[in-house]
């Protein structure tokens, strides 16, 4: 498929963005060339995930979650195979689309939370909106409403070192949900807090995504957490080998 400029093409009447579907992953394959041969990061996934599900993507480390969340978010292509968000193709997009994209209608949360040291909680979380140029009354109302939302608003004024590691990952997830996305993607936001804290981050996300009417993609290997999702698709070796509901 030939990419296209800039714009975010939409796919027609059938797009998903009219058929209740947030995203559509259709026979998606990642093949990377090494020194040692081809190594098949992904092999014919296909699945879709209706708006407003909270989808667990879990499987052993190497079995292709991030790169699927990669190919997902527009990070990396895929070398066969489709993926759209809403009415959105992502693969028909060039780099200018594709950031277009994640700017506008993604959020990303990863492992290391990638706070500005040197802002406080509340401007790291308004940081998206000021690269947007929000107007200040408007970003500055919003920031509040995360920040109440993530339950740190007695911290607005406090910078990365002065938080947890869990309060550092909430501050993450209020700065994700700053431009309003419909989709949140989040590679094991887990994965460096210790259980507990963990299992309340993963909470919070659930609430998150309810409250702000999202969709969101989380890989973790965690079974406890696995629980807390509507849905989980498990991978193996680079192919969808489960997918369960509840």
């Amino acid at each position: 498929m030939t990419a296209q400029t800039g714009r975010i093409p939409a796919t027609g009447p059938a797009a998903a963005g009219t058929s209740g579907t947030a995203v559509s992953v259709v026979d998606v394959s990642r093949t990377y060339r090494s020194s040692g041969g081809d190594v098949h990061a992904l092999a014919g996934i296909t699945f879709d995930v209706p708006r407003g599900q909270l989808v667990a993507l879990v499987g052993r480390s190497g079995s292709g979650k991030t790169t699927l969340l990669n190919c997902i978010g527009g990070l990396d292509r895929p070398t066969s195979g489709r993926v759209r968000i809403g009415e959105h193709e992502v693969t028909a997009l060039d780099e200018t689309g594709r950031t277009r994209l994640r700017r506008d209608e993604l959020a990303f949360v990863f492992q290391t939370f990638g706070l500005v040291p040197l802002l406080s909680a509340a401007e790291n979380v308004g940081l998206p909106m000021r690269l947007r140029r929000v107007a200040p009354a408007e970003r500055e109302a919003r920031v509040a409403h995360l920040l109440e939302l993530v339950g740190l608003a007695p911290h607005a004024a406090q910078r990365p070192s002065e938080l947890s590691g869990g309060q550092q990952q909430r501050v993450a997830i209020a700065r994700a949900l700053a431009n309003s996305p419909r989709l949140l993607v989040a590679d094991e936001p887990t994965g460096q807090l210790d259980a507990e804290t963990g299992a309340a981050i993963m909470a919070l996300l659930r609430a998150v995504v309810r409250a702000e009417g999202m969709t969101a993609i989380i890989s973790t290997h965690d079974a406890t957490l696995m629980a807390m999702a509507d849905r989980t698709i498990r991978l193996a070796d680079g192919r969808l080998v489960e997918d369960t509901q509840g």
